[in-house]
C-alpha cells in the first residue's frame, strides 16, 4: 500500500495569476486507490513537475480551455510507476514522463483533474513514455509541451531552413530558450532578445549566436546584425511594443510567427492586439498564428511526426532543458510567482517529496 502524500488543489478560478496562487491550497492526498482504476492506468510516484505559464493562465481562466475546479495543476510530470494495471504493459520502478496532451490539466479527458502538483497522478498508459536518453526527471518534465511548441511553430508553421536567421523574443523563458535550441538544431542563426542581459548572457551560453536587450533601438540591433537585410523568421511570443517595431526588423518575405503575448496577459479580456498592415503588406509577409494544442486537436495527425524528432533528439543527447530553480511541493506558491514574475532562465520545477 501506497503512503499518503499531498496535492495543490485549485478550488475555484480566480480573477487573474497572483489571486489563483493565493486561493490554491495544499492538502493532504490519499493514494490512489487501483481497485478503481482501469486495467491501462498506471500510477506515477511524481518525481519532479514543471511550473509552466499556462498552469497560471488556467488558474485564472485564461487559457482556451481549463480543467474544472476542484483540480490539481501541473501540465507536465516526471516520476516512477508505482503501479500498473494489467493491461499496461510497464514495469513497477519505471522512468516516466507523461504526454500534457493525453492526461493532466491540459488533457480532454475523465484525467484532467490529476496534474503534477501532487505526490502521486494516474494517467492510462498512452500518455506515459520512458524518460529518453540520459534525461534527468527535473528535465524530462520540461521536454514536451516547451519543445512541442517551439517545433510547431519553427518548422510546422515557420518553416526554418538552414542557414535562415531567426528572431527569437522572449528567449530566456523555458518555451523561447526551446526556440533557440531547436532553430540552432535546424541550422539557423538566432539572435534572441529579452530585457535582461544577464539572463541573455546564459541564453548565449545555451547557443544563440546573438543576444539583444529589448531596452536599445531593436530596429538598428537587429540590421546591423544581418547586414542591413533583415531576418528571414520572427518567433514572437511577448506580443505588445515589441511586434509592431519587430516588422522594421525583417526581410521581404519574410515569416512572422505569433506564439503568445506575454506583455500583454489580459489582453483578451480588453482589447486586441493590433499589427500594422501597411508594415505586413509593403514587407510582403506571412503573418501565422502557432496555436500548438488547438492546432493538434483540429488535425492529430501533425502531432506523431513532431513527437518523434523530439524524443529521438532527447535520446540522442540533443536536447537538454535548463532547469534554473528547484522547490519543494510546500514552496508551491513561491514557485509559481516566480514563474509569473520571469524570474529565472528555462524552467521551474517543484519536487513534490520535498
Amino acid at each position: 500500500m501506497l503512503p499518503v502524500g499531498r496535492k495543490v488543489v485549485v478550488s475555484s478560478i480566480a480573477p487573474d495569476p497572483l489571486a489563483a496562487i493565493e486561493q490554491a491550497s495544499l492538502v493532504a492526498m490519499p493514494a490512489p486507490d487501483p481497485a478503481q482504476l482501469s486495467p491501462r492506468d498506471v500510477i506515477i510516484a511524481i518525481a519532479s513537475a514543471s511550473v509552466g505559464w499556462v498552469d497560471l493562465l488556467m488558474m485564472s481562466g485564461q487559457y482556451q480551455h481549463a480543467a474544472k475546479p476542484p483540480y490539481t495543476p501541473g501540465l507536465e510530470y516526471a516520476g516512477t510507476i508505482a503501479w500498473a494495471g494489467a493491461d499496461a504493459a510497464i514495469a513497477v520502478g519505471e522512468r516516466v514522463l507523461v504526454d500534457p496532451f493525453l492526461a493532466g490539466p491540459r488533457s480532454l479527458g475523465s484525467y484532467q483533474g490529476s496534474g503534477g502538483f501532487a505526490t502521486y497522478a494516474v494517467a492510462p498508459i498512452e500518455a506515459v513514455h520512458r524518460i529518453p536518453g540520459a534525461l534527468t526527471f527535473d528535465e524530462a518534465c520540461n521536454l514536451l509541451g516547451n519543445y512541442e511548441t517551439a517545433y510547431h511553430c519553427l518548422v510546422t508553421r515557420g518553416r526554418v531552413q538552414a542557414g535562415e536567421t531567426v528572431l527569437v523574443h522572449g528567449a530566456s523563458g523555458s518555451v523561447g530558450l526551446a526556440a533557440v535550441h531547436i532553430a540552432k538544431l535546424l541550422g539557423a542563426t538566432v539572435i534572441a532578445t529579452g530585457r535582461s542581459r544577464a539572463k541573455l548572457e546564459l541564453v548565449a551560453a545555451q547557443g544563440a549566436d546573438h543576444i539583444v536587450t529589448t531596452d536599445t533601438p531593436l530596429r538598428d540591433s537587429i540590421k546591423a546584425l544581418t547586414g542591413g537585410r533583415g531576418v528571414d523568421v520572427v518567433y514572437d511570443g511577448v506580443g505588445g511594443d515589441l511586434s509592431v517595431e519587430s516588422l522594421r526588423c525583417v526581410r521581404f518575405g519574410a515569416r512572422y510567427l505569433i506564439v503568445g503575448w506575454a506583455a500583454t496577459p489580459f489582453v483578451t479580456r480588453t482589447q486586441a492586439n493590433v499589427l500594422p498592415t501597411n508594415l505586413i503588406m509593403m514587407k510582403g509577409l506571412d503573418v501565422l498564428g502557432c496555436p500548438t494544442a488547438i492546432s493538434t486537436a483540429h488535425d492529430p495527425s501533425s502531432r506523431a511526426p513532431r513527437l518523434e524528432q523530439i524524443l529521438a533528439w532527447a535520446g540522442a543527447g540533443k536536447i537538454h532543458p535548463l532547469v534554473s530553480r528547484r522547490y519543494a511541493l510546500t514552496e508551491f506558491a513561491d514557485a509559481l510567482r516566480a514563474k509569473w514574475h520571469g524570474e529565472t532562465v528555462g524552467g521551474i520545477v517543484l519536487h513534490p517529496a520535498g
